[in-house]
């Protein structure tokens, strides 16, 4: 699939940034069921850990918005 432009209300916006607010938006409910559960108190660095959680997000976003779900045969 080829990357184009989101037209949001007449301004072109890129499409990785709309996979970013998605995974951030999708970050915020992890991070609060994580702090609901403990696991931010078991963590050495709680912000590192969120980042790189956000980073794994956004790239999985795009690795299945750049190749699509493939259905094995």
């Amino acid at each position: 699939m080829r990357f184009a432009e989101v037209d949001l209300f007449g301004v072109y916006v890129a499409p990785v940034s709309v996979l970013m607010i998605t995974a951030w938006v999708m970050m915020i409910g992890l991070r609060r069921l994580a702090v609901r559960v403990g696991l931010l108190r078991w963590v050495w660095h709680p912000a590192l850990f969120v980042f790189a959680a956000y980073v794994i997000i956004l790239s999985s976003l795009m690795f299945v918005a750049a190749h699509g779900p493939r259905v094995l045969p």
